[in-house]
């Protein structure tokens, strides 16, 4: 077990069994061992070989750093060590060895017929929607004069079920039909504004009244 799988290892001993099986694992029984080398193998390793640069590659980046302070001790120049990131570019010619830019790297995500379009952002709201929901808030208003002509009205999807929790989503209504009521006409003709003022307070009144923190849409129709 390392950091992280605990969980999925438990798993899938507790599957073992459960099929009849003894397991063997290192909290009943040392048959641990490192899969890494040790220090004086290291050391071994770089006193046989005896290279010129020298670019660890392995391990966190502490892991990395303490590896380059070994190497250095050991003789090899501080100039030709490299510690790089994912993605960097180590460049080797006949004459050198130099870090030349960076590509992209890390996982690439297939979203049905698109690939690599899913950024971190998309992801992120994703998770939101799966753990909070999403509440929309729909308002109609008179272009010209600012008035509210039909709303607001709520939907949720992974937020609450409407027709068991209609209770919760006519507070929600109340709350900011009173809201829009204190707002100024010109407030309320500004659609950007007002989308930022509905967003924010409803924000505040589920996280405050509720504990839940779902993704906030607000949706005006002017007419």
């Amino acid at each position: 077990m390392i950091p992280g799988n605990e969980r999925s290892i438990g798993r899938i001993i507790n599957h073992l069994f459960r099929l009849g099986a003894n397991v063997i694992y290192e909290k009943v029984s040392e048959v641990h061992v490192s899969g890494h080398a040790s220090k004086e193998e290291l050391k071994l390793m770089l006193n046989l070989v005896k290279p010129k640069y020298f670019m660890p590659v392995h391990g966190e980046y502490r892991h990395l750093v303490y590896h380059s302070m070994l190497a250095r001790k050991l003789g090899i120049p501080r100039e030709n060590i490299f510690i790089f990131k994912n993605g960097d570019i180590l460049e080797i010619s006949y004459k050198e060895a130099r870090k030349n830019g960076r590509v992209n790297s890390g996982r690439v995500f297939i979203d049905g017929k698109g690939i690599g379009d899913v950024e971190e952002m998309v992801l992120r709201d994703r998770l939101r929607l799966a753990h909070d929901g999403i509440v929309l808030i729909l308002l109609g208003i008179e272009k010209l004069t600012g008035t509210i002509v039909s709303g607001p009205d709520i939907i949720s999807r992974g937020f609450v079920f409407e027709d068991a929790s209609q209770e919760v989503i006519n507070n929600v209504k109340e709350f900011l039909s009173n809201t829009i009521k204190g707002l100024d006409k010109d407030l309320i003709s500004d659609s950007l504004v007002l989308k930022a003022r509905l967003r924010r307070v409803l924000k505040k009144y589920l996280r405050d009244t509720m504990d839940r923190r779902p993704m906030i849409l607000p949706i005006i129709f002017e007419v």
